[in-house]
This record gives C-alpha cells, structure tokens and sequence, in this order.
C-alpha cells in the first residue's frame, strides 16, 4: 500500500513540529520569576483556610501558582484534574477580595454544574472559619435549576460567582448580574469548556466584562484552541506548568480504550458523545463494517456516511462533496478507500478496528492535526487487540493514553450539560411573545414530573438533543483572527497594564 505523504507522529516528531507551526507563538513564562510559596510563607487568611479543609500542606500547583496570582499576574496554568488547581486560584482569592464590597468581585467560568458546585462548596468550606464581617459569599450559577435563589445571591452581594458560561451569560443579559465590579475572571477546565460548546457563550459573556481585570485560565490540554481563549480573554498572560517552563501543545492526542466485543458500536457513540468531534474519520478494516456502522449512526441520529472500494466514482464524489461543504461530521472507511481523501479540518480519527499493518496507524492518525490544528486519535481495543497496539506504540514511540470506557452514568452527565446549555440558548433568543407562548406548559411539564411520567419530557429532550446532533461544536480557529479583530467587546481589555502590578482590593 503506498501513501505520497509519511506523518512523523512520534514524540520528537511532535516536538519539531510545533517549532513549524505558522501560529504557534509560546506563553512566556511569568516576569519576574517568582519562589514557590509555602503554606508559613502565606498570609494568615490563606492559613486558616489551609486548616479548615485539613491541608497539610500545598500542592505543588499551588505553591507555584499562588504568589503570581497574589501579585496579579495574568496567567495560563497547565495542570491536570486532580492536581490541587482549585485551591490554586482559590485561595489567593481569600485575600484579594473586600468582604466590606457587597458585590461580584470575581467571577469562576466552569464547564459542568458539578465542578460549579464542587468549586463553590471548597470555597465556602475555606471561609467557614472566618469572622463574621470578614465573611465572603460565593453563589454557584448553573442551568437546569430555578433562577430565584441566584438572583437572591447577587441581591446579598456574592462576592465570588462560579458558573457554567451559558447560565452565567443569562444573567448578565438578563440584567440580574452585573459586573462592573469585577477584578478578577478565572476559566477552569478551559479545554473542557470548548468541548462542551460554550465558546460563544463565553465570547459573550467576556463584552460584560471591565476594562480592567486580572485574568487566570486553568487547562489539563493546550491546543491551539485554548492557547487562542488564553489571547483573547487574558493580558500578556505567562505560562505555568509543572513539568518545566515551556508550554506543552497537544498537536496530537493519542488514546486507546479497551473495550467489550459485543458492545462496540455503542461504546464508539459513547466516545463520540464525550468527545463532541468537529468532524471525523472513523477506520474500519472491512467494507461489510464500514456499511454497518455507516447506517449505525445515521440511524442513531448523527451526520454519517461510508465510503469504501466497492463504491462508484460518482458516489464517492457525492460523499466527499457533503463532506467538505459540512454537511457530514464523520466519514466512515477502510484503509484503501481513504487514499486521496484530502480533508484539513478533522477534529478526531477512531479506529475502530485495530490497523491490520503497524504502519497504518501513522497514517490513518495523520488525517487529523493538520495545517497547524490540533487532534486527537482514538482506539477501541478488544483484549486480543492490546499486543498489536503495544507493538506500534513501541515502534513509532507514541505517547499513548489509555483510558476506561466512560460510564452510562457519565455519558448522560456530559449529553445533559450539553443539552441544558443548547436549550438555554434557544430560551435566550425568545420574544416576549414566544415567552407567553410557552407559559400554558408550565404546568404541564411539572404535572408529568410529580405524576411519575418523565418518558414524555425525556421523549421531548432526545428530540432536541438529536437534532443538535447536525451542528458541530463552535470553537476558535486561526482563520478567525481577522474577523475578531472588528468584533471588539464594548468593555475591552486594558493594553498597557503593568507587569507584576498588585491591584488594590
């Protein structure tokens, strides 16, 4: 089988291709360097709080976050879930906010009601020991709940908001939360956050925003999407990551997943539903399985289509053709009826079937991550299939990650974020009348929770989520530098902050 092109996917071929990219422009490193803090070197507020929640100590990401943060720095941490983030930006919050100030004076952006609300419970567990005028309020702001004891947060004063952007963006143009006030934005999970969706809600949200702010973004991948969030949201923002002082661009994610035989198909839907792909190539070794799981996920409601040897010219061209003009997000197909298939913008490949040569791999995982983008390769494994893997792990030195196949409990969890955040933006564009409209339901739909029927709401909700199934996820590209250059927030950021300045308050 011979290909025109050869894909360097190893780790040092990853390396220098990061130095060719025509966008890649590396966060510099914080200035001035500052020590790494101790928990006797903090403040006594951040002590305390360090003892109400029985830390004995900081997590190295807080002891090297912690003192640019105090000092104001923008910055861009790169740092996996689990790795004590959330106290990172946290704590230092504990002395940058006024508790006589009864208003939002920080404002976390997350992508799940649970990180909203695990966020918010660390917090207030860190001021439980706090005097009471010294007491600060935070307010988790999320979706698929009532607004009425939200609005009653920010009539108290929250000094601290944590929420996903879509609920928070309502909010704000709502007109029950305003941040004039606000010195400090903090983006958690940021790679997470575009996953879901949720860059034009943040792109909105960022024009309620001040002029001037300390910005701080916190992200376990660096894609060159997330590197763009970095730009447009922070100022000069440095570059922290625990594993040296150089930022670490994922130009390529590789991960595999061992999974059962007998449910493959529906593990692959579950992946792609955790994933949320632009668009993908997904790999099978035989025709009879390429029309399979064609017809597969067009029938479970997704954009689909196969393309294998046995196809003609003209039906080729016509899949190709939706293809390229967006009208398809995945492309099924065997090893030899990909040739000459020339597509730059795939998000994602899945193998679904293990490469029958080692040297397919390299080049089914080099259809993504092309012309400087980002992407991902994922494997499904059947036990048997492991050694194959291992053997072209070995060869090409892949920096592969293997993960456990996500939970039903899990996939529902990220489908209903997704679908919360899709219909409170529908809610957001309704006229007054439309409104109106809709009140002769309400009561309806509470009927059918209290009566034990939520088949019928489910049935409603499945409907809208398939059909959201057609539009790909909204994230930032390089070609979108020029046209955000005309489409200035009213409240745009301060240019000529200082360097290290500490802000009063």
């Amino acid at each position: 089988m011979a290909y025109t092109t050869v894909f360097d996917l190893t780790a040092a071929g990853q390396k220098e291709q990061k130095k060719d990219l025509p966008n890649f422009s590396p966060f510099p490193a914080p200035e001035p360097e500052l020590p790494e803090a101790t928990a006797e070197s903090l403040p006594e507020s951040i002590q305390d709080a360090l003892r109400a929640m029985d830390w004995p100590g900081l997590m190295p990401v807080q002891a090297t976050a912690i003192p640019y943060i105090l000092e104001g720095h923008d910055l861009i941490v790169q740092s996996r879930t689990g790795s004590g983030k959330t106290g990172a930006f946290l704590l230092p919050l504990l002395e940058r906010l006024d508790p006589t100030e009864d208003s939002a004076q920080a404002l976390v952006l997350c992508p799940t009601r649970e990180l909203a609300k695990q966020i918010h419970g660390e917090f207030e567990r860190m001021c439980s020991g706090r005097p009471a005028d010294q007491r600060l309020r935070t307010v988790a702001v999320y979706g698929g709940t009532a607004y009425g004891a939200q609005i009653d947060a920010f009539k108290k004063g929250a000094h601290l908001v944590v929420g996903t952007p879509g609920r928070v963006l309502d909010h704000l143009e709502r007109g029950t939360l305003r941040l004039d006030t606000l010195k400090t934005l903090i983006l958690d999970e940021a790679d997470e956050m575009l996953s879901m969706g949720f860059y034009p809600d943040m792109k909105r949200v960022r024009r309620f925003l001040p002029r001037e702010r300390d910005g701080y973004m916190f992200s376990a991948t660096m894609p060159y999407a997330v590197q763009r969030v970095g730009r447009e949201f922070l100022d000069e923002p440095g570059f922290l990551t625990l594993s040296g002082g150089t930022i670490h661009v994922d130009i390529m994610t590789h991960r595999a997943y061992v999974v059962d035989p007998m449910a493959k198909d529906r593990t692959l839907v579950k992946l792609i539903e955790m994933e949320n792909p632009e668009a993908a190539l997904i790999f099978a070794n035989t025709r009879r399985e390429v029309e399979y799981l064609a017809n597969f996920l067009s029938n479970y409601g997704y954009d689909a289509a196969g393309i294998s040897s046995d196809l003609t010219q003209k039906a080729r061209e016509k899949v190709m053709g939706r293809l390229r003009r967006g009208e398809l997000r995945f492309l099924v197909a065997t090893d030899v009826a990909a040739r000459g298939i020339d597509v730059s913008d795939l998000s994602h490949v899945f193998q679904y079937d293990v490469a029958q040569d080692r040297e397919y791999y390299i080049h089914r995982a080099g259809r993504t991550a092309r012309a400087g983008k980002s992407g991902v390769a994922i494997s499904l494994l059947t036990p048997s299939d492991q050694p194959a893997l291992r053997d072209i792990v070995r060869k090409y030195d892949i920096d592969m990650e293997y993960r456990d196949v996500p939970t039903d409990d899990e996939v529902a969890a990220r489908v209903g974020e997704r679908l919360t955040n899709l219909l409170e933006d529908r809610l957001r564009d309704k006229t007054n009348l439309e409104r109106e409209r809709m009140q002769r339901f309400i009561g309806v739909a509470r009927d059918l929770v209290a009566e034990g029927e939520p088949e019928l709401l489910a049935m409603l909700l499945d409907e809208a989520y398939q059909k959201s199934l057609h539009t790909a996820p909204s994230v930032p590209h390089a070609d979108d530098e020029a046209s955000d250059a005309t489409d200035e927030p009213p409240h745009p950021k301060q240019s000529n902050k200082r360097r290290g300045r500490r802000r009063d308050g």
